[in-house]
């Protein structure tokens, strides 16, 4: 993916909602204070996850709608979101009207340590009822909301929560499509998320107006940002060893549990298995000898 457009809202000197398009540009020039600063450590928080500071929210605007606004183009052919099986971005009514992947971050910024409260896609997205919230639901929800639609499965994967969702709206007579902001930290989202940041373009922003160590985010994030190209380009490969394993492990899970209830069955229903996936790009980096 490559960046076109970056927008700032009640972020340091941007008050007002300002566009920065970024086609085939190499340069910021500006006064001092003009805010070119400000615009890459905006590109910072939101490309690597990083949280602004507590006077990060513009003076005279209004800080808990902080807002940093992301436009890509040059968009894979094929995406994972929350299965081993490909989709499209186009497939799942997840952009724009320019045809672009629009993400909005929204910011806690009247906190003393503000936080990221919102993220969400800007997209021409299906509205008729039973088919607006489908990213957000679950495997066993989506073929619930396919039995309560009428709806066969047969001749898909019903593991597959991308083939439910395309089966769903294919047999809907009107999408009745309109844009909207659709959330993506809420429920099952929150997994279409860590997948689509993951195609996310690479940021690494290097400050040389002070004295450095090994061990600042300046000699650290460079290596981090290798870290996570590397990562991307093995993406797939390593989710379907994820899936593979919390499959297995989740057999085994229910497995036991079976047998718990058979002993206690108090027991066995106040326990809920739980599979923490692995987060690749924490590994160890550069360490002073």
């Amino acid at each position: 993916m490559r960046l076109v457009c970056l927008r700032l809202r009640n972020f340091r000197c941007y008050k007002d909602e300002t566009a920065i398009d970024f086609d085939d540009i190499t340069a910021l020039v500006g006064r001092n204070d003009a805010g070119k600063s400000s615009i890459m450590d905006a590109l910072n928080i939101f490309l690597n996850d990083a949280a602004p500071d507590k006077d990060d929210a513009s003076k005279d605007g209004t800080a808990s709608n902080l807002a940093i606004i992301c436009e890509f183009a040059d968009l894979p052919d094929e995406i994972i979101l929350d299965d081993t099986n490909p989709t499209t971005l186009d497939e799942e009514y997840l952009l724009n009207a320019d045809g672009r992947l629009e993400i909005h971050k929204l910011y806690s910024g009247q906190l003393v340590t503000p936080k990221c409260t919102d993220i969400l896609a800007y997209a021409n997205h299906p509205i008729a009822e039973g088919i607006s919230d489908l990213l957000q639901l679950t495997n066993p929800n989506l073929k619930k909301r396919a039995q309560e639609l009428n709806i066969d499965l047969s001749g898909i994967d019903p593991k597959v929560n991308a083939q439910i969702r395309r089966k769903i709206r294919e047999s809907m007579p009107d999408l009745s499509l309109a844009e909207k902001l659709i959330p993506l930290n809420a429920d099952n989202a929150k997994r279409v998320w860590d997948r689509l940041k993951t195609y996310l373009p690479a940021f690494a922003l290097f400050k040389s107006d002070r004295a450095s160590t090994d061990q600042d985010p300046e000699a650290q994030d460079p290596l981090k940002a290798a870290v996570k190209e590397a990562i991307k380009e093995k993406e797939t490969e390593l989710n379907a060893i994820v899936e593979h394993v919390e499959t297995e492990v989740k057999k085994i899970a229910e497995s036991t549990l079976r047998k718990l209830s058979e002993m206690d069955p108090t027991l066995a229903t106040q326990l809920n298995p739980q599979f923490t996936r692995p987060k690749w790009d924490t590994l160890s980096l550069l360490q002073k000898d």
